[in-house]
């Protein structure tokens, strides 16, 4: 009997082990195809607003548009801003179907978002992908918000109902519309399923990127108004304003008792 090691055995496994970082095809040590220079290469979302998210200038904010009236959802939680190379990910799993892409940004926001529960943000009790009209996902051939809502629940170990929301009305296309138009675009968009549980319940909303937040401001008004107690915005990225944050919009200090994460940055996968 040889005890020398299976020589195929150890190339096979050194074959299926070895992973190479999807961004710069160098290798990637660890269970992420993501090496870690270019993980700290994607745009953090260092200083938000602390409802909307809305990229700011300094932390432990308010945005105009949320102090002239606070929006039905109670917070948006997500990593990044959206700018490149994330937009270029994320535009390839949506409208190419390159789906490791999808799972590995589903993967990093779920360990975000369980480094935010650590510092205190409230934990849902289940997810609710944005649903995608019918001839729209007929057309794409799945929804991206219910892929992202399963990669994020599976390490987080949180329940998901996908067929709670409903979008039986067919609506242009928001990418097209200004905020007055989106929100204009969306009305009666949306439906709650009959068999929806939701009043009471902590719920928290998953979708790939929040531009205007016309999306889940309807669907979190549309759930409040059921009876649920709580709705928060999960997402991949948050779009800045397309002229100066700086200079253009208004801002205030948050409530004092409001739930604001440290940053968290990358130090390995």
């Amino acid at each position: 009997m040889s005890c020398q090691p299976n020589s195929r055995k150890l190339v096979y496994n050194w074959l299926t082990s070895k992973q190479s970082c999807l961004l710069c095809d160098e290798r990637a040590d660890g269970p992420q195809a993501l090496c870690i220079p270019c993980e700290r290469e994607l745009p953090w979302l260092s200083a938000a607003c602390r409802i909307c998210a809305l990229p700011l200038s300094d932390a432990n904010l308010l945005c105009g548009e949320c102090l002239k009236q606070a929006p039905s959802f109670s917070r948006v939680e997500t990593p990044w801003r959206y700018a490149f190379p994330l937009d270029s990910l994320i535009t390839r799993f949506k409208h190419q179907a390159r789906w490791p892409l999808g799972r590995l940004l589903g993967e990093l926001l779920a360990r975000h978002l369980r480094h935010a529960y650590l510092e205190g943000l409230p934990r849902p009790e289940l997810l609710l992908p944005v649903p995608l009209a019918r001839r729209r996902q007929r057309q794409r051939g799945f929804n991206q918000a219910a892929l992202l809502a399963r990669w994020v629940a599976t390490p987080l170990r949180l329940p998901v109902q996908e067929h709670w929301l409903l979008r039986p009305r067919e609506t242009d296309a928001q990418q097209t519309l200004d905020a007055r138009a989106r929100r204009r675009n969306l009305r009666h968009a949306f439906e709650l399923a009959s068999r929806a549980d939701v009043r009471g319940r902590h719920l928290a909303l998953v979708d790939d990127v929040l531009t205007t937040g016309a999306t889940c401001e309807a669907l979190a008004r549309l759930l409040v108004t059921a009876g649920a107690a709580r709705v928060d915005v999960y997402c991949l990225a948050r779009t800045p304003k397309p002229d100066s944050i700086e200079s253009s919009v208004p801002t205030a200090a948050g409530p004092a008792n409001a739930y604001t994460p440290s940053p968290f940055r990358p130090t390995a996968i």
